[in-house]
Parts: C-alpha cells; sequence; structure tokens
C-alpha cells in the first residue's frame, strides 16, 4: 500500500493523458494545502470526523471480492453491461454491446485520451473539501458510460463498488454522460464488510444534454467499519430530466453530498431518498437544487429513520436564480425517532431571486404515529408487529419513487430486516 504522497499520486497517474495529468497536478497542490473538514465549519456542521485522511493507504491492487449485500445482483439478472471495483481497481467487468461507450477509465481513456476531457472532473470541483482534492490527486480508476445521441438503452447498467481491505482509502470515480435526445439507466452499490475498516471517497458525476434522460439508483451498504465520504454532481440540460434514488443503510459515517444544477429551459430533476441508521451510525446528506434556466421543475424527497445512538442530518438548500422565471420546487424530509438515544437534525433552506415561482419545504421528526399503532393493535396484530408494518408503510412512499423498482423491493426487506433484528435483541 503507498502512502498519501507525490509518489502515491504519480502512480496512480502513469497512464493519464495530458490533460488529467495536469488536473491530477492542481489536486495534489490542494490536496497539501487544504485542512481536514472542521464541526466549526457550516457544512461540516453536526458531524464528528473522528479520524484523518492521512491514517489509511492507496492499495496497489484489488483485493477479494465478497458477495455482501446479496439480492442486488439477483434484482439485475439482465443489465447492458458491468463493472467490479475493488478498493479502488477494477477487479471485473462484463461490458456487453449496448451501443454505448461504457467501461473502466484506464481502458477508455487509453483508446482514446480525449474522449472525456469536457466532462471528467468538471462537475465536482478538486479544491472542495480535501477529501475531494484527493480523490483528484490519488484516485486512479473508475468507470465512464457515454450514450449517443438518439439512443435508447433499456436495460441498466450495473456498477459494483467494493471495500474489501482494512487500512485502504479508495477514490473510484464515475462519469456518465448521456448525449442529446439519449436515455439510459444505471445501478451503483457500494458495499463492504461490517468488519472493513476502510475510507472511501466516491465521485459521481452526471450530465444530461438537452432532450435526455438519465435515472440513477444508488445503493449504500457499506460495513459497520468503512466510512464514506461521497460527491454527486448533476447537470441537466434543456428539457431534460435526472431522475436519482439513493438509500443509505451503511457505514460508520456515510455522507453525501448532492448538487443538481438545472441549467437547461424546461429541465427537471426527481430526487428521491430512503435511510435507516442504528447503533452509533452517522448519515449526513447534503442536498443543493440550483434552478437557472427558466420553467425547471424539482422534487426532493428523503425519509429516513435512527435508532439506537445514531444520527442523521439533512441540509437542504434549494437556490433559485433571478432569471430562472416559472420554476416549481418541493423539498421534503421525515425522520422516524425509534429510540430515545437517537437523534437527527433537518435543516431546509430556501434562496429565491426569482419572483415567478412556485417553491416550499417541508420537514418531520417524531416516533412511530400513535394513532395508527393503536388502530393496527385494535385489528388484532401485536405491538411488535404493528411497529413493523408502520416502519414498513414509512418507507413504501419513497421506495415507491424510486427509479429501479425491482432495487427497491430488495432496499425493503433489507429495511425491514434491519428493524426485526433490532425488535428481536429488544433495542426498540
Amino acid at each position: 500500500m503507498k502512502t498519501l504522497d507525490s509518489q502515491a499520486s504519480a502512480a496512480a497517474g502513469t497512464s493519464d493523458p495530458a490533460w488529467l495529468a495536469q488536473r491530477r497536478a492542481t489536486a495534489l497542490d490542494y490536496y497539501e494545502k487544504i485542512a481536514m473538514p472542521s464541526s466549526v465549519e457550516e457544512v461540516w456542521r453536526y458531524i464528528d470526523l473522528d479520524f484523518s485522511i492521512d491514517d489509511f493507504a492507496v492499495a496497489d491492487g484489488p483485493g477479494e471480492a465478497h458477495e455482501i449485500g446479496a439480492g442486488i445482483a439477483a434484482a439485475l439478472p439482465d443489465t447492458a453491461g458491468s463493472v467490479l471495483i475493488v478498493d479502488g481497481h477494477v477487479s471485473d467487468s462484463s461490458l456487453g454491446d449496448s451501443g454505448a461507450t461504457f467501461g473502466p477509465l484506464s481502458s477508455l481513456l487509453t483508446a482514446d485520451p480525449d474522449l472525456l476531457e469536457g466532462y471528467l472532473g468538471t462537475g465536482i470541483p478538486a479544491d472542495l473539501d480535501k477529501f475531494s482534492a484527493a480523490h483528484y490527486a490519488f484516485g486512479g480508476e473508475g468507470v465512464a458510460l457515454v450514450v449517443p445521441s438518439g439512443t435508447a438503452i433499456e436495460k441498466p447498467f450495473f456498477i459494483d463498488v467494493q471495500a474489501a481491505t482494512s487500512g485502504v482509502v479508495a477514490f473510484p470515480h464515475i462519469t456518465l454522460t448521456v448525449e442529446e435526445s439519449a436515455q439510459a439507466s444505471v445501478v451503483v452499490r457500494y458495499r463492504s464488510d461490517d468488519d472493513v475498516d476502510a475510507l472511501v471517497v466516491p465521485h459521481l458525476e452526471l450530465f444530461i444534454a438537452d432532450n435526455a434522460n438519465l435515472k440513477v439508483t444508488v445503493v449504500q451498504h457499506w460495513g459497520r467499519a468503512t466510512r464514506s465520504i461521497s460527491h454527486v454532481r448533476a447537470v441537466v440540460g434543456r428539457d431534460a430530466n435526472v431522475h436519482l434514488g439513493e438509500a443509505g443503510l451503511g457505514g460508520a459515517i456515510s455522507r453525501l453530498q448532492l448538487t443538481v444544477d438545472l441549467e437547461g429551459n424546461g429541465s427537471s430533476a426527481n430526487i428521491i431518498g430512503a435511510y435507516f441508521g442504528d447503533e452509533t451510525q452517522t448519515m449526513d446528506y447534503r442536498y443543493t437544487m440550483h434552478h437557472q434556466g427558466v420553467n425547471t421543475n424539482s422534487d426532493m424527497f428523503l425519509k429516513g429513520a435512527v435508532q439506537d445512538e445514531a444520527l442523521s442530518i439533512f441540509t437542504g438548500m434549494i437556490r433559485i436564480d433571478e432569471d430562472a422565471q416559472k420554476t416549481n420546487a418541493y423539498q421534503t424530509n421525515r425522520n422516524l425517532i425509534l429510540s430515545d438515544g437517537a437523534s437527527a437534525q433537518s435543516v431546509p433552506n430556501l434562496e429565491i431571486l426569482a419572483n415567478d415561482v412556485k417553491c416550499g419545504h417541508g420537514s418531520t421528526m417524531g416516533p412511530l404515529d400513535e394513532e395508527q399503532h393503536y388502530y393496527l393493535m385494535s385489528r388484532g396484530l401485536d405491538e411488535a408487529r404493528a411497529n413493523r408494518l408502520l416502519v414498513h408503510g414509512f418507507f413504501n412512499e419513497a421506495l415507491a419513487k424510486f427509479p429501479e423498482p425491482a432495487i427497491a423491493d430488495v432496499v425493503t426487506s433489507w429495511i425491514d430486516t434491519k428493524y426485526r433484528t433490532a425488535q428481536d435483541a429488544g433495542r426498540v
């Protein structure tokens, strides 16, 4: 394994085209200057980072893959292509023949060094924070998808990202580009064993051109010792749509910072989230919906639950530019607190500079509904079964809106199991 220094950066970039090598050098400079984030910073408020990125090292190659979180692959028996990334290195791939350009970054850039110059690394700034700088300075592998104009691909692409080795920091990079009037669906799974003490810093960039559609389903199922600091950015063109669903179930610390830029007139975004924290997990969601074009629409809808001593944070921002007239935007965050020691923070924000808009937000947190609980028990259910049904129904409203229904069914089963396990142990 390699420590995070200039030699590790050079080793990761041995196959870089000139434009990517320059970006890597700039990122390394940022990394050496930027300090680790602190809770005194507003954007890191509520979260306690109990580690330093320098505590970890870059793996020399992929570790041994494991079948953790079984169910996702079975729910996707027929894909347009798949790639497995382990410890930041491509371990396996099945690229298919979909008509799109899809595969590991190293292979694609070797075949065409200029293929991703206008996209890769342009969505998420290297100087956003120390983790982002490290991603560009030390990351060497990932996946890219380019769907040609006018191409509609019905089968989903599957990207399986795994942490397998303790002490490793991995920087998987995913760039998805859907050109004009094209459409595609992508499923990304993040996973690790419970005993893998690793740090993963994924970047997911989405570029949706005019009149295009992209569906992305992300399932985060990290083990309990794994930490993840994830960045996602989507740029949406005229009359285009991005539909993103994210399920967050694992990790010691799991942070997702998402920015959606509705640049084109008539563009739209549907952002769905479902997260469930237990024991001492921290789940931190920072969402920004930026309306720039005229007649844009967005809906952020997240539901979460915490039990034991878990903490969840949702900070949502809807920003509407002065010229973004006729915007229609809403954000919803609802939280269940299932144990006295658990807590949730929900901070919705609006920044509206236009005067012809429809915009709002809703935020709730509290225990299971007593009236619904009483009703179910009056119909013959015992207390435990009634509570399980209420938790199931609470998440169903969000999961029913996920881009890939088959994935939603698997996540529903995991959530049901997570709550029932806590019941059986007497924790809730």
